[in-house]
């Protein structure tokens, strides 16, 4: 047994930039269906960062998800950073860009773009299994994919690859024409959740015992983390070694601020960079982590995500309205310029502020003297504060 149907666009992935594609696209008129290989609830749980670019807070605002965002969520006018016994300085990024960002966690995102496709009767097809793309260099490609034991097809005009890394969609294009690039840090970041109040901005240490950063969710909800080996797992880090690991990285000015308490989440990530070219394979598009991993020292991840379903999106609504190519062959070359300079203040950053396993103590001395540096030249803090807040779209 097997059904066939017929759409204009297939989204493979349901995380927010398949849920943001497919809410701009139906605002134009233009029919997609989502197919997501878990639950709603399993993509939910997915705790990631919540520090939004000027653009993607505009990007929201414009496509009417910007009520919740406005009403929870923080803006940021900058960043601290407190390196070796010193007070931190001040990042003033609304001062040297006339832009702020805001904190507001992924999974608030999410909800309020499910509950958008929910009313504009989306079709979102989840925990299929088996999927496979098709004739993906032809007229028209489709998809095939598993559900209950039947077996489905969906032709479309176009494919949106937003399954992440371990997706399907980059693993479609074959390995000579696809060009990949990666870089992996030899340790990652130990992530807490407190139901406490946070710190009022956001903060960078650099310190000896390695880096420690200071972020939110929301007025009761704090986001910390610090540095740790890749050996290292959650159980390895009770909730007292944890606070006593930040506070000490922040120094006693900041931890004096840090209002401790139970951890309601604890993870460990990785860190890397990775990036794959082009973004474009005939009428597959990939967007987000599909064809980007950045280390998340620069909030970049989602805030790529959604540069790249602006770039498409506007791509596919200027060929739908207009017959115009322009738009998706130039795809791949305007995201991934993007893509780069991101990848570029990431790698900048995580060089800065990280402890790596062969630093000597000049090392450590010299990203010290890069920081002072920063401290006392203003056009350095705006070389900075440009990229860190984001480009316009």
């Amino acid at each position: 047994m097997s059904t066939t149907t017929q759409t204009q666009v297939i989204i493979i992935g349901g995380g927010p930039s398949g849920l943001m594609l497919s809410h701009i696209l139906q605002q134009q008129g233009i029919d997609s269906i989502i197919l997501e290989r878990t639950s709603r609830q399993r993509v939910l749980q997915r705790i990631r960062a919540g520090v939004l670019e000027d653009g993607t807070v505009q990007m929201l605002r414009e496509h009417g998800l910007g009520q919740r965002l406005d009403a929870e969520g923080s803006v940021h006018n900058g960043t601290g950073i407190v390196w070796g016994g010193h007070e931190q300085f001040f990042i003033d990024v609304k001062k040297h860009t006339g832009r702020t960002m805001m904190a507001y966690g992924q999974t608030a995102i999410t909800e309020d773009l499910y509950a958008a496709r929910d009313a504009a009767g989306g079709l979102i097809i989840e925990e299929v299994a088996d999927v496979v793309l098709h004739e993906v260099t032809g007229r028209k490609p489709w998809a095939s994919y598993q559900k209950a034991g039947v077996t489905h097809r969906i032709e479309a005009d176009f494919i949106a690859g937003c399954d992440g890394f371990h997706g399907v969609s980059r693993r479609t294009i074959p390995a000579s024409v696809l060009r990949t690039f990666e870089k992996v840090y030899p340790f990652g970041w130990l992530g807490v959740m407190s139901r406490t109040p946070p710190v009022p901005e956001i903060i960078y240490a650099n310190h000896p015992d390695g880096f420690a950063m200071c972020s939110q969710r929301n007025p009761m909800l704090s986001r910390y983390y610090v540095q740790c080996p890749l050996s290292d797992t959650p159980d390895d880090w009770s909730d007292d070694r944890f606070w006593d690991a930040l506070t000490t990285r922040m120094g006693p000015a900041l931890a004096s601020q840090i209002e401790t308490g139970p951890s309601i989440e604890k993870s460990i990530a990785p860190l890397r960079s990775f990036v794959a070219e082009p973004m474009r394979w005939g009428q597959l598009f990939l967007v987000g982590d599909a064809a980007h991993i950045v280390p998340p020292t620069g909030a970049k991840g989602l805030n790529l995500a959604f540069s790249d379903v602006f770039y498409l999106s506007r791509a596919l609504i200027d060929w739908y309205r207009n017959g115009r190519t322009a738009g998706l062959d130039g795809y791949s070359d305007t995201a991934l310029r993007r893509v780069w300079s991101a990848t570029r203040l990431s790698w900048w950053l995580t060089n800065l502020l990280h402890r790596f396993p062969d630093q000597t103590e000049i090392d450590q001395r010299l990203q010290e003297a890069e920081l002072d540096f920063l401290k006392r030249n203003e056009d350095a803090q705006r070389a900075l504060a440009m990229p860190y807040v984001g480009e316009p779209f």
